[in-house]
């Protein structure tokens, strides 16, 4: 099983940001020109919160409120859940599907180094389990 680290070695280790006193409206353009779901609210060097598609829709949208109006702190989930770059994708993954989210972030040494969706821990999994299969398929025909 792929560790986290492995994860992000191959998949990049690039996390946007934006402080959470920037406006949905300039989140929401980052996340779009960048391709994302979701953006880690640093301030300080510090990770404040998260802010995904899902708190807008559910926030914003569902709440009537405006983007240009609205900081960042005011929808963001501020009870962030972190990981290392020693987890599994395995672990990391049962703890996503726990606490039902989709983005987390990987923090080492009280720095945020990487930010794994799971979609990448999906496409980790079946990695590996398409080269055991590959393996026991050479082992048979041998």
């Amino acid at each position: 099983m792929k560790t986290i680290k492995e994860i992000l070695d191959a998949k990049g280790r690039d996390v946007c940001s934006i402080g959470p006193e920037e406006t949905v409206h300039e989140a929401l353009r980052l996340m779009a020109e960048k391709e994302l779901g979701a953006l880690v609210v640093i301030q300080d060097g510090k990770v404040k919160g998260l802010l995904s598609e899902r708190d807008y829709a559910r926030k914003m949208i569902l709440k009537g409120r405006t983007s240009l109006k609205t900081k960042v702190r005011e929808i963001m989930t501020q009870k962030v859940v972190c990981a290392t770059l020693k987890h599994s994708a395995e672990e990391v993954m049962a703890l996503m599907t726990e606490k039902r989210i989709r983005h987390l972030p990987i923090i080492e040494e009280k720095q945020v180094v990487g930010l794994v969706s799971i979609g990448d821990l999906v496409k980790a999994i079946i990695s590996d389990q398409q080269f055991v299969i590959e393996q026991l398929e050479k082992y048979i025909t041998s």
